[in-house]
């Protein structure tokens, strides 16, 4: 599978109109080929451990080259981006999503679910907890 119909797929499985921060895209992502590459056909990323947590700097140009297709959309400044699908981009990942095995689309959907309820906070720090690894470069106190 392209890393692009995993991006897109993971993102449709918020539903339509969901928009993503910085720190929740990374964790998806991160989350998907942490804990279920072999659902979706994975890794996709090479994440390492940094200022808050597991990050690679591809979620971002991955997020970028749909953004110039017209499948992603983002909001806000340079220094804080939200990141949603246009409809041409969640119909596309829906598309993809219906490939995916029900156990992929049950845990994308938990773990979307799951990184869009969190705060900040909660967020890297829940990530540390189960990943202590990826705290070794941490800023985040």
């Amino acid at each position: 599978m392209a890393r692009s119909d995993m991006v897109l797929a993971a993102l449709a499985a918020a539903g339509e109109g969901r928009s993503f921060s910085p720190v929740q895209v990374q964790k998806l992502f991160f989350l998907l080929d942490r804990e279920a590459s072999h659902l979706v056909a994975g890794p996709h990323f090479n994440f390492q451990p940094y200022d808050y947590g597991p990050f690679d700097r591809d979620v971002y140009v991955e997020l970028d080259a749909l953004r110039f297709g017209g499948l992603v959309d983002t909001a806000g400044s340079s220094n804080y981006r939200r990141y949603a699908l246009t409809p041409a981009g969640f119909e596309a990942g829906c598309q993809v999503l219906a490939t995916w095995s029900e156990d992929a689309r049950v845990y994308a959907a938990q773990v979307v679910q799951w990184v869009q309820k969190l705060s900040f906070q909660q967020l890297v720090s829940s990530i540390y907890t189960k990943y202590p690894d990826m705290k070794v470069n941490s800023v985040f106190r």
